[in-house]
């Protein structure tokens, strides 16, 4: 079974969005189409971001709360990677993305220029290369 590492843009834009491409991704995962790779950094960028101020217009912080812990009992958390990946971004904040689908042996997916930009080099994809 194929493994991804969905960053938490694509994350947050599945939660804000529901009809969305990242929200039919995420539904493929959950009708078993790929395994979801979390890891403890990843669910807290994503939390932090989608409790800022300017989402509750799209989901009140209960909301928040039950989507991350629905993402941590679907998907498969791994531990944050120590090593780095062997190729690296413009934004250091992205590093670990890289490295835990490196150390995973999972795509990444994003809709992120920066990491778009390298992926010649790697298998990172957009949500909807992905979903194809």
């Amino acid at each position: 079974m194929r493994r991804a590492v969905l960053d938490s843009g694509v994350l947050v834009s599945a939660c804000i969005t529901p009809f969305g491409t990242p929200a039919l991704l995420l539904a493929q995962a959950h009708g078993a189409g790929f395994e979801l790779v979390l890891s403890p950094l990843l669910l807290g960028e994503l939390e932090t971001v989608l409790l800022r101020k300017k989402f509750r217009r799209y989901a009140s912080i209960d909301e928040v709360r039950d989507y991350v812990a629905f993402l941590r009992r679907f998907g498969t958390v791994e531990p944050d990677p120590d090593q780095r990946a062997p190729l690296s971004c413009r934004d250091p904040k992205d590093e670990y993305l890289l490295a835990l689908a490196y150390s995973q042996k999972a795509v990444l997916v994003s809709g992120d220029s920066h990491l778009l930009e390298i992926a010649s080099g790697a298998p990172i994809c957009g949500p909807a290369d992905f979903l194809r």
